[in-house]
C-alpha cells in the first residue's frame, strides 16, 4: 500500500502563484507514475498533469499547459506542482495519484492521496 500526502494547498490571489507537493515513505516511489488531478465543487475529478518514473516525461491538460510545471525529487520521495498565473477557475482539491502507467482517468490510478484545498481569490 503506498500512502500519499498532500500538503502546501491554501489561498493565493488571481495571478499568485503556489507550490503543492505530494509525499510517500515508500521506498518504491521512484518506479510510479505520479499525477495531479483536481475537484472543483459539484464537478468530477479531472486530470492536471503527470510525470514518469525518470521524471522525463510530462504531461498537462490544456488549461494549465504554460502556467503549471510539474517535477519529482526522487531523494525525497516527492512530486510538486508549481503552480503560476493562477486562475479563479483552478480553484479545486488537487489529488496527486500514483500508478505504474500513464494516464489522464482517475479510475487508472490505484493510490490516492487526501487532498489539499487550493483557493484562488480576490
Amino acid at each position: 500500500q503506498v500512502q500519499l500526502v498532500e500538503s502546501g494547498g491554501g489561498l493565493v490571489h488571481p495571478g499568485g502563484s503556489l507550490r503543492i507537493a505530494c509525499a510517500t515513505t515508500d521506498n518504491t516511489f521512484s518506479r510510479y507514475v505520479m499525477s495531479w488531478f483536481r475537484q472543483a465543487p459539484g464537478k468530477d475529478k479531472v486530470f492536471v498533469s503527470a510525470i514518469t518514473p525518470s521524471g522525463e516525461t510530462t504531461d498537462y491538460a490544456d488549461d494549465v499547459k504554460g502556467r503549471f510545471v510539474i517535477s519529482r525529487d526522487q531523494a525525497k520521495n516527492t512530486v510538486y506542482l508549481q503552480m503560476n498565473s493562477l486562475k479563479l477557475e483552478d480553484t479545486a482539491v488537487y489529488f496527486c495519484a500514483a500508478d505504474l502507467q500513464l494516464g489522464i482517468w482517475p479510475r487508472e490510478y490505484k493510490y490516492w492521496g487526501q487532498g489539499t484545498q487550493v483557493t484562488v481569490s480576490a
